[in-house]
């Protein structure tokens, strides 16, 4: 196995200012402080930027998430109600049970980032891994997130806890592992039980 990326970037795409802007604010961030720790690979695997045409999707995704030491998951309502992202999610829980067996994890794999709060409550699967960082409170108006020193502290967890990861997995990989053998799981159910429909009595 090769590490290839940092972190593999998962996120629901969006049309408008507010999301991309967010993402490439994020992305540019991380980039600049995860650069010092690494020494040929890449900061950060992003789709928008990587996966050019008549790439097998499925295959070239499962490829840079098991080349990835961890993931981001920037969420957002929208990211829990595709079924992509979920499977995303689902694929990084798969890699993260079979490194367990490589070495001690430090931490989760799984870095959720808060962009936009669901309106009823974050779910389990983003609140129980143990740790996120809120960014709600970004808006068009925010200040470029690698130098806001609003934001700075929360990147600087990110980036310690990916170096983390990175050292351990360098260390402790097996040198046969393939990661051309890993395939993405099947879409996982929803995240939020559908209620029934309410009828009036």
């Amino acid at each position: 196995m090769t590490i290839r990326y940092g972190c593999f970037f998962s996120y629901a795409h969006g049309r408008h200012a507010y999301m991309s802007k967010f993402k490439n604010d994020l992305v540019e961030a991380l980039k600049c402080y995860l650069e010092p720790h690494f020494d040929t690979e890449k900061e950060l695997f992003v789709d928008s930027e990587q996966l050019g045409g008549g790439d097998d999707l499925d295959q070239r995704i499962a490829r840079a998430m098991c080349e990835s030491v961890c993931m981001i998951v920037i969420y957002t309502p929208k990211y829990e109600a595709h079924a992509y992202t979920r499977r995303e999610f689902a694929a990084m829980q798969l890699i993260e049970a079979e490194r367990r067996l490589w070495y001690p994890l430090p931490s989760h794999l799984t870095i959720p980032v808060i962009m936009t709060r669901h309106p009823l409550n974050l779910p389990p699967q983003i609140t129980e891994p143990g740790m996120y960082v809120d960014f709600s409170r970004y808006t068009l108006a925010s200040t470029d997130l690698k130098t806001n020193p609003d934001f700075l502290p929360d990147i600087e967890r990110i980036v310690q806890r990916i170096a983390a990861h990175y050292h351990y997995l360098k260390r402790c990989m097996p040198p046969e592992h393939d990661c051309g053998r890993f395939v993405l799981p099947d879409i996982p159910p929803e995240w939020r039980a559908i209620p029934p429909p309410h009828f009036p009595r």
